[in-house]
């Protein structure tokens, strides 16, 4: 039997200072991201998640970035699934309050300067650093 497949989007969300938004879920660095609900599209399901993960409203979409996909067990599904997220761009003002979701066991939201991802990136998940350095690998310096 196949694995499932479970569809989801996120956004990489900069701040006017170019700063990247970056949360602590489960002692690692994470971006937001979530499933897609019925009758979503991919774009809406990615600044809904980016909204209820992270308190931030009037976001801007921008360009779509990549797909990513990672295995794992799902303990509410009891069995192994395949998450295809969907990355895009997005713009929000850094001056409006941060509200982590503490039911996605989310406890630390911050804007990380460029400078600084480095240190962020040892902790995190490859798919996120690889979604990060394809976003900045594809930018004009």
């Amino acid at each position: 039997m196949g694995k499932k497949r479970i569809i989801a989007a996120g956004g990489l969300v900069f701040n006017e200072h170019n700063e990247l938004l970056m949360f602590l879920r489960r002692g690692y660095w994470d971006l937001p991201k979530g499933k897609l609900d019925p009758g979503e599209t991919i774009e809406a399901c990615a600044v809904r998640e980016v909204e209820e993960e992270t308190g931030l409203r009037n976001i801007t979409l921008g360009k779509f970035i990549t797909i990513t996909t990672h295995e794992y067990f799902d303990t509410y599904l009891d069995e192994e699934v395949i998450k295809e997220s969907h990355w895009y761009h997005m713009v929000a003002a850094s001056d409006q309050p941060l509200t982590p979701q503490a039911e996605e066991d989310i406890t630390l939201i911050k804007w990380v300067k460029k400078d600084a991802l480095p240190e962020y990136l040892n902790n995190t998940y490859p798919t996120i650093v690889e979604v990060i350095r394809l976003f900045f690998s594809e930018q004009p310096q």
